[in-house]
């Protein structure tokens, strides 16, 4: 069936917490064609690459299509009944703290309630956390201390409006692209200044006007001296401060912080400063780099405290603003995901909001204290303490830190659930029970983005095998477990009706979150629903909060709280002295289940890294390309060495994507210590200690195969091609035969083989092939094996005989590797039209080969290239 004549569906990207509206187009044959949707308001049609390649990564491939008890088929009935008898013998034997649900922001809003009301409502216990633990936790005890709610005061019509947008800890160019191509647009319009505050200097960097290389860590003191020169010179806003209490502890606090440990000059520090109190229109955006912190939550309230003293929030072009990382991790704030909330921005502790729910719910109980946070709860898994665990969509064998101890934990726990879409997930396997879940493109509910806007999240390809939606199954669980009127739901828009209807007692009870004029929505209304910012009031619909002085504590004040600056939980020394910051790439997606599948995608970086500045490489020994071994208390792992002035001496920075599927040496969290904000429970993503090596391999490999790899080296990093796969390699012993390895590494052990070796030497290059069709190709190199890799990734299934020599003949022009993974352009096509066509901007390749004309986050990069081509040209 041709699926060109079909309609395009609305529905939701399911990537960062942009929450970017897409048109999806089925194809009739399990695929679909995907653009983004001009009339929603957070992308007005924009996607950036990851959006752009969604079509590449759905279909049938390693999708868990049937549930799974130890490995082995089932059906729903047995494997669903094994799973509530389990829980329910747990609780029975050990009370209902004995068991926990560790979910996702992947998961729709619905599900989250569903997941919510059995853990809290039912089971009576509150060990149901998060992976946005690891996002946003920081921002909401924030906001929690601050306004007395979660509430996000702002919403993204700021962008536009504001004369200076400040980034604390945000990429934003790379994780949140679209976002950034708003402020770039406001800065090309209205002329809207930018500073980025981040102790890397990152692709945001490129449009900015000032960039604060503070030392990881110190944004408190940053925004303490901020404070203090809004009070010396006299910017706050009297009037609105009656609207707060605290302001002259913060102000004394303020006064007394030592702004030395940032590491900043004074006349960096004077510039910012007289740049953000001389401003009235200021947005600060703020993300991971404040979040994942041990002072996460007091980096919050240094920036809102700022916002606060100023009367800047709750105006047009004004305000705080955390943008956060996944697509729904709002909807699981607002339904009470974490383990110390209640739906609905209800609070567990507060006797009244509990008899709320408990009423509201039918429940003989809901927990009167907070449960295990991420951290927390995987330690309980790994004491013992939790007799049986569910996990949703969330892949914390690799993302949590010290995740090589979740590793272990998760092994040891009598009786592990997991609900995914593939079983090909380090935590996946070691599940006594898999369930599969309906993917995205196939869900229906409910997101909610960084700006409180509500989306619907629309199925426009049929579940495959005995995929089932992630409310249906719990709900299912929660009837077997005996609680079947309360978990009666027959569809996605019940479970809405419900959660809305509950928000409306919340806003009766003075609480923000109130979508309760969407408690009576019809089906067909639900189907039909267009993206709407909460509130949503029978007197209100979305807008700003606090702009009119009234804020959500008892007294109706805001309050300012003294912070301090507190250096990172781990200190630097002899044996780990470098500074290892973790975050994410351009193309790449958490545990990269979704985003591994696109070849595109998998274009640009290939290959986990880490960045060390040059004098760093320069004393360790450490050149372009070798592999390094960093180690920590925690673990140890084997990454590319890129070496790179964007870090400053003593710090390192690798991404977070890679798991056993990708580069087993890499995951990076295993790295990482579980040290947490004593406020929020997030952990310290940004701040480890390590020590650092460089890798001693005897050989270096490349490697490219039609067909999946059998990788088994000490260093392997594995990543999709559009011909097939291609690897990197390394090792300490060296294979007494280099085709036997071959014919091993490639499972091909009948292949015809064209071989050529130098023992002496180390050289060997192995390709095998079927009638003269590339099957896979080996190259190894006692050094870094230098071949033209974006040449030689095209060739699985084409002639064998032009892979021998690892490089493109005389007439074959390489296109080098891909840069622009929008358009997938590479750097020698780039490289070629700047020379023969006197390209002199970026705007001039945008327009002579499309590359950064459409997400834009490449657009540094390509400055970086022409600059070089440019002082190449200079010199000669």
């Amino acid at each position: 069936m041709d699926g060109a004549g079909l309609p395009e569906t609305r529905s939701a990207c399911p990537y960062c917490g942009v929450g970017c509206g897409v048109l999806l187009r089925p194809d009739g044959q399990g695929g679909m064609d995907v653009r983004g949707d001009p009339d929603h308001p957070a992308n007005f049609g924009r996607l950036c690459s990851k959006g752009s390649a969604l079509a590449e990564t759905v279909g049938l491939s390693q999708r868990l299509l049937t549930p799974r008890i130890a490995g082995r088929e089932t059906g729903w009935d047995e494997t669903l009944q094994l799973v509530a008898d389990k829980f329910s013998e747990a609780i029975s034997q050990h009370g209902p703290d004995s068991v926990a649900f560790y979910v996702s922001g992947q998961l729709l809003t619905e599900d989250y309630y569903v997941a919510n009301k059995l853990m809290k409502g039912f089971i009576g216990s509150a060990n149901i956390d998060t992976n946005s633990r690891l996002c946003m936790a920081s921002s909401v005890a924030g906001h929690k201390r601050a306004f007395g709610t979660d509430t996000v005061p702002g919403t993204y019509e700021d962008l536009e409006e504001a004369d200076l947008v400040v980034l604390v800890g945000s990429n934003l160019a790379w994780c949140h692209p679209v976002l950034y191509q708003r402020v770039l647009a406001a800065k090309t319009q209205r002329g809207t200044r930018i500073v980025v505050v981040d102790p890397r200097r990152t692709a945001s960097c490129d449009g900015a006007d000032l960039h604060l290389a503070l030392r990881p860590g110190s944004d408190v003191a940053l925004f303490n001296r901020l404070l203090a020169e809004i009070y010396q010179g006299g910017a706050f806003d009297a009037d609105f401060l009656r609207n707060t209490t605290g302001f002259d502890a913060a102000i004394q606090t303020a006064m007394g912080d030592d702004v030395s440990v940032t590491g900043l000059s004074e006349q960096e520090l004077a510039a910012f400063c007289k740049l953000w109190v001389g401003t009235e229109k200021v947005v600060t955006i703020y993300s991971q780099g404040v979040n994942q912190s041990t002072s996460g939550s007091d980096k919050v309230n240094a920036i809102l405290n700022c916002h606060l003293a100023t009367g800047r929030i709750g105006k047009p072009g004004c305000g705080p603003l955390s943008v956060t990382g996944q697509p729904n991790a709002m909807g699981g704030r607002e339904v009470g995901g974490l383990a110390n909330m209640l739906a609905c921005h209800l609070d567990l502790e507060n006797p009244d909001h509990r008899n709320t729910v408990r009423d509201f719910w039918s429940s003989s109980s809901v927990p009167e204290a907070p449960g295990l946070k991420a951290v927390d709860m995987f330690r309980a898994v790994g004491d013992g303490r939790i007799k049986a665990l569910w996990i949703i969509h969330t892949n914390p064998a690799v993302s949590m830190p010290e995740a090589n101890a979740v590793q272990d934990a998760i092994a040891r726990c009598p009786f592990t659930v997991v609900s995914d879409i593939t079983a090909n997930t380090d935590t996946a396997r070691l599940a006594d029970v898999l369930l599969p879940a309906t993917a995205w493109g196939e869900k229906d509910g409910t997101v909610t983005n960084s700006d409180r806007t509500i989306s619907r999240q629309r199925s426009v390809l049929a579940a495959p095998g005995q995929a089932r939606a992630d409310w249906d199954i719990l709900a299912e669980v929660g009837r077997r477990m005996g609680f079947e009127d309360a978990f009666d739901y027959q569809t996605p828009a019940e479970i809405f009706r419900e959660h809305a209807a509950l928000s409306g007692m919340a806003g009766q009870i003075g609480r923000d979150f109130d979508i309760s004029a969407l408690a009576d929505i019809s089906d067909n209304a639900y189907a039909d629903l267009v993206p709407v910012r909460w509130p949503v009031t029978p007197n209100r619909i979305g807008g700003r909060f606090f702009g009119d002085g009234n804020f959500f504590h008892a007294d109706k004040k805001a309050r300012l709280l003294p912070v301090s600056w507190r250096p990172p939980a781990a200190k630097t020394g002899p044996r780990y002295p470098y500074r290892l910051n973790t975050g994410r790439l351009r193309d790449q997606w958490h545990t990269m289940t979704r985003t591994a599948l696109s070849p595109r995608l998998s274009a640009h970086l290939p290959e986990p890294f880490v960045d060390l500045h040059p004098d760093d490489a320069a004393t360790a020994g450490i050149e372009p390309a070798d592999l390094v071994r960093l180690s920590s208390r925690a673990g140890t792992g084997i990454l590319r060495a890129r070496i790179s002035d964007t870090v400053q001496p003593g710090q390192l920075f690798a991404s977070m994507h890679w798991t056993g599927e990708t580069a087993p040496s890499a995951r990076i969290d295993a790295l990482v210590e579980a040290a947490t904000d004593p406020v929020s429970g997030q952990p310290e993503s940004k701040a480890s200690v390590v020590a650092m090596t460089r890798y001693e391999a005897a050989w270096y490999g490349f490697a490219v195969s039609a067909d999946p790899m059998m990788l088994d080296s000490e260093y392997w990093a594995l990543a999709r091609t559009a011909a097939g796969y291609r690897a990197e390699l390394a090792g300490t012993l060296v294979p007494d035969n280099w085709e036997i390895a071959a014919r091993r590494l490639f499972a091909k052990p009948n292949a015809e083989a064209i071989t050529v070796q130098d023992r002496v030497r180390g050289f060997a290059r192995i390709v095998l092939h079927d009638n003269g069709t590339l099957l896979g190709a080996l190259f190894v190199s006692p050094r870094p094996v230098a071949v033209a890799r974006d040449y030689l990734i095209a060739l699985p299934g084409g002639d064998a005989q032009s892979a021998l020599s690892g490089q493109p003949g005389q007439d074959v022009i390489s296109p080098g590797p891909v840069l622009c993974s929008c358009f997938g352009i590479g750097v020698n096509t780039i490289l070629s039209a700047i020379e023969t066509q006197g390209l002199m901007s970026v705007d001039a390749i945008g327009v002579a080969l499309s590359a950064g004309t459409n997400c834009g986050s490449c657009r540094p990069e390509l400055a970086e290239l022409l600059l070089s081509v440019q002082n190449r040209e200079a010199a000669e």
